[in-house]
């Protein structure tokens, strides 16, 4: 299995996670998406921290027009804070690598509602699954900001983190990480610094509130210091929140490349970099690590058209699975416990939706973590039956290594097959398997 590590004991931000992919060995061409759709361009230099060589990225205007105005938010800086980006609501100079001639896009260009930045990175054309991810985070960063202030996730204005240098940041790390293609992202517990930084409503104790949120959603931990300084931004946290998987310490690794992304500040003797390495991971043959939530209640009043309908409506809120249980309530009156599997980040909403839907007046939160899954695949086979060709979908599993161990017909499909042509299901069933399991023999005895 192919694994992309960060180092997170100096925390993230956009245009460190930018730098330190690129200084990996990811295509600088992956952020052309970005850069033909917002008017901006990725300035990367070669910078040193505390004598480690690293990548320096950051995002210029290439309008000289764009006004420079911030809406009135203060960008000043703690002197020893390194460069980011994240919610206007911080101040946040920055320790430029810009030539002298260039605008540095922080600070600069509109602040935009969730609804604005979602409909400007839908219509980037971005490959489908760069654009999903990068949504993804832009999701998790409005949900942080939105239960911060007390708002609808509809109803959130980001400040800094809405505007082009955060847009930038974000949908080019996603598209580096995809450039780069592991199969699994992780990252060590993540150092938020320390002290304090200023806000619009005054001076709020670092982890900053959003950062708090972002981190109760996801998997990875937080951990104080080494600095008096703020070294964790919203948006480092959003992106590593939705693409990365934490682990306690760096993975064993037969290593392919590593990186280090610079910030803007010197805080000697600590390098100020974000590194991030890349290889192949030990793997005998395992399932799959999936991080999920179980959410569960107990019902005892649900008619079976509400119970029939939480299936469809609770994956539309996010659900991956939903399972009713019958059971036996207090006063041995019969009822129903629901438990249903979503990712971290989509538990809030699967609770609302299974409360709305269901009267429930208590969601538990069972603390499972993760589960071992199989990596699923989707192939569609033909079957000719008296000279006519039907297709079927054929469920592939496979293990971490790409091992199959089961294939599965749907069976909806077959049916279907088995009453226009009038063959038994599970005669369809047993061809569609072996058309789907013939090429695989023929690839792994190659």
């Amino acid at each position: 299995m192919r694994v992309l590590a960060f180092d997170g004991r100096m925390g993230a931000s956009g245009d460190m996670i930018l730098a330190a992919l690129l200084d990996a060995g990811a295509d600088p061409d992956a952020l052309e998406s970005v850069t033909d759709a917002l008017e901006v361009e990725y300035r990367i230099d070669a910078a040193d921290k505390s004598g480690i060589a690293a990548t320096a990225v950051d995002v210029v205007l290439t309008d000289a027009d764009v006004d420079g105005g911030n809406d009135g938010h203060d960008h000043s800086h703690d002197e020893n804070g390194h460069s980011h980006d994240h919610d206007g609501d911080h101040d946040h100079s920055h320790d430029t690598h810009q030539h002298s001639d260039e605008v540095p896009a922080e600070g600069h260009g509109p602040h935009r509602s969730y609804l604005e930045v979602r409909d400007i990175v839908t219509e980037m054309d971005l490959e489908p699954a760069v654009e999903r991810d990068a949504l993804a985070v832009f999701e998790l960063l409005g949900e942080a900001e939105a239960s911060v202030h007390g708002e609808d996730l509809e109803d959130i204005h980001f400040h800094e983190v809405g505007a082009d240098d955060a847009i930038a940041d974000v949908v080019g790390a996603v598209a580096l990480l995809h450039d780069l293609g592991p199969d699994r992202v992780v990252t060590t517990p993540l150092s938020t610094g320390g002290g304090t930084v200023t806000m619009s409503h005054g001076e709020y104790p670092v982890p900053t509130p959003a950062v708090v949120e972002i981190a109760q959603r996801a998997d990875w931990s937080l951990r104080g210091g080494p600095v008096e300084s703020e070294l964790l931004t919203p948006t480092g946290a959003a992106i590593l929140g939705h693409v990365a998987d934490g682990v306690d310490s760096l993975p064993a690794l037969d290593l392919e490349a590593a990186g280090n992304g610079a910030g803007g500040y010197d805080l000697d003797p600590h390098p100020n970099v974000l590194r991030v390495l890349v290889g192949s991971a030990e793997s005998g043959g395992e399932l799959v690590e999936d991080d999920i939530a179980v959410l569960e209640t107990n019902l005892d009043d649900a008619t079976p058209e509400v119970l029939g309908g939480l299936h469809d409506t609770l994956a539309d809120a996010g659900a991956r699975d939903v399972s009713i249980l019958p059971a036996t309530m207090k006063k041995s009156r019969p009822g129903h416990l629901v438990k249903v599997i979503c990712k971290p980040a989509d538990r809030e909403r699967v609770a609302r939706a299974l409360a709305e839907e269901t009267g429930t007046l208590g969601v538990r939160d069972a603390g499972v973590t993760h589960r071992w899954i199989a990596n699923r695949e989707f192939e569609t086979v033909t079957l000719e039956i008296d000279g006519e060709e039907y297709e079927v979908t054929v469920k592939i599993a496979s293990d971490a290594d790409g091992e199959v161990y089961d294939v599965s017909a749907e069976y909806d499909e077959a049916k279907a097959v088995a009453r226009e042509t009038e063959v038994v299901v599970r005669e369809v069933i047993r061809r569609a398997e072996m058309a789907a399991i013939k090429p695989l023999r023929s690839e792994h005895s190659s």
